[in-house]
């Protein structure tokens, strides 16, 4: 079985990038096909990997450029890639991995997060939703295109692979996949996150700033409150982000692993304020023994444990609306009861979803089906 892996990009420390290098840790041998690497902006295990990159890599250097250029020129890219030499194509992402070239006969397994969420919901960015007239036409063509353009392209892979039971449901309806999706629960590495003896006052967002993250929700918030936030991360809206932050807030970027390992371990609780596909953050906090106040609905609802009647038995408190005013409720109800939560539960219930189970059980997924596969090509021939 000669197998190649394929990952939209690889510019940025993400969940992605994590279920990406697990695949390369189930299967070493395996080069990884993707847009553009920069590996000082994504996680340094990949520089052991063998990685091959499209000529969009000479153009951008940013994921935020990469992103900007997805259309026409990422599509472009990606079929620029020519996997006819294996058997086996084992694709992560979103949008670009599944344009790439592979023989009639390879069998394509598709590991989709969500359906491409510019082309099947473009209301998450903020250049779609704020813009009007002449602009919101012009956006609608694009849009028109790329879903249909998304749409040809999903209908290769001979199985899918889906994070959840919604974003499962979402590929069924975008996509009209007739055949059952398997569900595994992206990683988190637990080995990266400790417990801390002593948590500080502080409370914490890791996140991408963008649009759909909703951190100036949570900036909005904690504004009113006056209580120390920590924000790690950048992104598109980053600058109006950081202007309308108070003095109690604290931007921070560019951490090393052990960096936000302690920035972790020592946060009161963790803020999760968006409707996420999955989320792998609200696992790495709780990896750190630290409870996630979170918006609750989306991938949180495959991942904690809401409080009920006893916190030492949860691992998150949700909240019901996203808006600031329910944000700061939550806060508020968690300081009552922050005394109850287990630090040593919630690790717990993080290892459940480490990455070693899944490297196992993506490697057993892959293999049967290959040997399905297989063995109806045999029966065909005959």
């Amino acid at each position: 079985m000669k197998i190649a892996l394929v990952q939209d990009g690889l510019m940025c420390r993400a969940g992605g990038e994590q279920v990406a290098l697990c695949f390369h840790k189930a299967f070493p041998e395996a080069p990884i096909y993707t847009q553009c690497y920069r590996p000082e902006l994504t996680f340094p295990e990949f520089q052991s990997c063998d990685i091959r990159t499209t000529w969009l890599q000479s153009i951008a250097k940013t994921d935020d450029t990469m992103k900007k250029l997805f259309f026409p020129l990422g599509v472009w890219a990606m079929q620029s890639h020519d996997l006819s030499e294996f058997d086996l194509v084992l694709m992560s992402g979103t949008h670009c991995a599944k344009y790439v070239k592979v023989r009639p006969d390879a069998l394509v397994i598709s590991y989709s997060f969500t359906p491409f969420r510019l082309a099947w919901n473009p209301e998450s960015y903020a250049q779609y939703s704020k813009s009007e007239g002449f602009t919101r036409k012009l956006f609608d063509i694009v849009v028109g295109k790329l879903k249909a353009v998304d749409f040809k392209a999903a209908q290769r892979p001979n199985f899918f692979v889906a994070m959840t039971e919604e974003t499962k449901e979402r590929l069924q309806t975008a996509y009209q996949i007739k055949q059952d999706i398997q569900i595994i629960n992206p990683p988190v590495n637990t080995q990266n996150f400790h417990i801390s003896d002593l948590p500080k006052s502080y409370y914490l967002v890791v996140s991408r700033l963008e649009y759909y993250k909703k951190v100036d929700l949570v900036i909005d918030a904690f504004n009113q409150l006056g209580y120390p936030l920590v924000v790690v991360g950048k992104g598109l809206q980053e600058d109006e982000i950081k202007s309308g932050a108070n003095s109690n807030v604290r931007f921070m970027s560019g951490l090393s692993a052990k960096e936000l390992a302690e920035v972790y371990a020592n946060c009161r609780a963790f803020i999760f304020p968006q409707h996420e596909d999955y989320g792998i953050t609200p696992l790495e906090a709780n990896a750190a023994g630290r409870p996630v106040i979170a918006y609750g609905t989306g991938g949180v609802l495959a991942t904690q444990i809401p409080v009920t009647d006893d916190p030492s038995q949860a691992t998150a408190l949700f909240f019901n609306e996203q808006t600031a005013d329910k944000l700061k409720e939550a806060v508020k109800q968690f300081e009552t009861i922050e005394h109850r939560f287990d630090p040593v539960f919630i690790r717990s219930h993080a290892e459940s979803f480490d990455e070693s189970k899944f490297i196992d059980k993506i490697r057993l997924f892959v293999t049967s089906k290959y040997a399905q596969h297989r063995k109806i090509e045999a029966s065909t021939i005959k």
